[in-house]
């Protein structure tokens, strides 16, 4: 097992996101970008005489996921491999929508959240994490600086689209959503228990991936040996740790027809 994963790295963001949902016994929840499912689990056990669904475009997360909760005696919660996107969810089906950093990279974000609000109950909720912009991020200056890139290219993910309130907001009013706001979360993530798990986890982003691809093999190598270094100067004795910023997305949806 990796010394560190997603959950692992987001240890100090997910209860404060959980605390955030305000999830009633009865609720029906749809986890969206659920990766092995922890935050549906979470939601599933709050929601103990409703239910949880978990989707996300990754069947090797899906099957984690589900193996996770079996194991763990999760019953009233179900996994799907689907896209949030285009997916045909049962309408009005469920009473909030969740995200743990999971509704960044929708090609189309409009379409994808009128979708997503589609599946809500009228005057449903939606409460997602989300980062903030780049440069409120010390992981995200760090890599950057290391390898010596501005950005993803055209066409490639960008973790940071939904880092601005005000395009945000823009977004979810085209959709169907009301009542916008926003929470800042500055707690830091967690790479690792020491500089060589922080670079292996970390050399597995895809941004730092393309941003390598882009360099040859030399100067890909002493890119990752500043980025050792980087890494290096943020161990602590419980490991390594950057500063972050996320945004609590809270938005409810309108009972207007779309």
């Amino acid at each position: 097992m990796n010394a560190v994963d997603y959950d692992a790295e987001l240890r100090l963001h997910t209860p404060v996101l959980c605390r955030a949902w305000g999830i009633q016994p009865r609720d029906h929840v749809l986890d969206i970008g659920c990766g092995t499912g922890q935050t549906t689990r979470e939601a599933a056990r709050t929601a103990r005489a409703g239910s949880a669904l978990g989707v996300d475009v990754a069947m090797s997360a899906i099957e984690r996921a589900r193996t996770l909760a079996r194991a763990e005696g999760v019953r009233n919660i179900a996994f799907e491999c689907a896209d949030a996107q285009i997916h045909h969810f049962a309408p009005h089906r469920f009473d909030i929508a969740i995200s743990r950093f999971g509704t960044m990279f929708f090609r189309d974000p409009v379409t994808a959240f009128t979708n997503i609000g589609r599946a809500l109950h009228p005057d449903g909720r939606l409460v997602m994490m989300v980062w903030q912009a780049h440069h409120r991020n010390e992981w995200e200056v760090v890599v950057r600086r290391s390898l010596g890139y501005d950005g993803p290219a055209a066409g490639e993910p960008d973790a940071f689209s939904l880092g601005d309130p005000a395009d945000v907001t823009k977004v979810l009013q085209a959709a169907g959503f009301t009542d916008v706001a926003f929470t800042d979360v500055d707690e830091p993530v967690y790479y690792g228990p020491n500089v060589a798990a922080a670079l292996d986890w970390v050399s597995g982003f895809a941004g730092v991936g393309n941003a390598l691809k882009r360099l040859d093999a030399t100067a890909a190598a002493r890119a990752l040996d500043r980025l050792r270094g980087a890494l290096a100067a943020h161990l602590r004795d419980d490991g390594v740790w950057l500063d972050s910023r996320a945004w609590i997305v809270a938005a409810r949806h309108s009972e207007r027809a779309l």
